[in-house]
């Protein structure tokens, strides 16, 4: 298992890990964040494990890479869970703002080369993930893949824990519709952050 008692756990994002952080009492949100802690501490209620979620709505992975000092650093974690990149392709469509995939894997490598020279945290990537509803949501693939394949690319440089979301969500848009999971095929409904809560524990060594 990845999280050792006594371990501090950050999870750090966009809207998606955010999911109203600030608004709650824990600081954990109500999404996947606060599902996989919820669950964790359930299981094992002796372990003494401190959970951080430092996710803002709207960030790039510029944005974290702008605020990583203070936000992950200084917080001096065991465990980093990284969840970012739909931003990164929706800013190129909603606001003619993009973020080339070039762009996107340097900043994302300066992250990671970071945290590896400053911690010993071990580290989880988790995929950026896209579903097709609305229809206009297709055509952000172009943009998106290069960007799913560079997260890879660097998850294997880094020997990081990779979570492939976009493949989990594809694979349970066959079980169900894809508005079941993210109405809006960015933002993840309950079932959806269920999904991504569940993989998440997988992947660090609960289920």
């Amino acid at each position: 298992m990845l999280i050792k008692n006594n371990a501090v756990v950050l999870f750090q994002g966009d809207s998606v890990t955010d999911c109203g952080r600030l608004s709650s009492l824990d600081g954990l949100g109500t999404g996947y964040v606060m599902q996989a802690v919820s669950r964790f501490m359930a299981m094992y209620p002796h372990k003494n494990v401190k959970f951080i979620n430092r996710g803002i709505s709207g960030d790039r992975v510029k944005d974290l890479k702008r605020r990583w000092q203070e936000d992950c650093l200084d917080l001096k974690p065991d465990v980093v869970s990284i969840l970012i990149g739909i931003n990164d392709c929706w800013r190129r469509y909603d606001s003619n703002d993009p973020t080339y995939t070039e762009d996107y894997e340097k900043s994302y490598r300066e992250i990671l080369g970071l945290t590896k020279k400053e911690l010993t945290a071990n580290v989880i990537i988790l995929e950026p993930f896209l579903l097709p509803y609305p229809e206009d949501r297709d055509v952000w693939r172009e943009d998106l893949d290069p960007k799913i394949h560079a997260t890879r690319k660097l998850a294997r440089e880094f020997g990081a824990v990779y979570i492939p979301l976009d493949g989990l969500f594809a694979q349970a848009s066959t079980q169900k519709e894809p508005a079941f999971w993210a109405a809006d095929g960015v933002h993840p409904t309950n079932a959806g952050h269920s999904l991504i809560a569940q993989a998440w524990l997988g992947a660090v060594g609960v289920l």
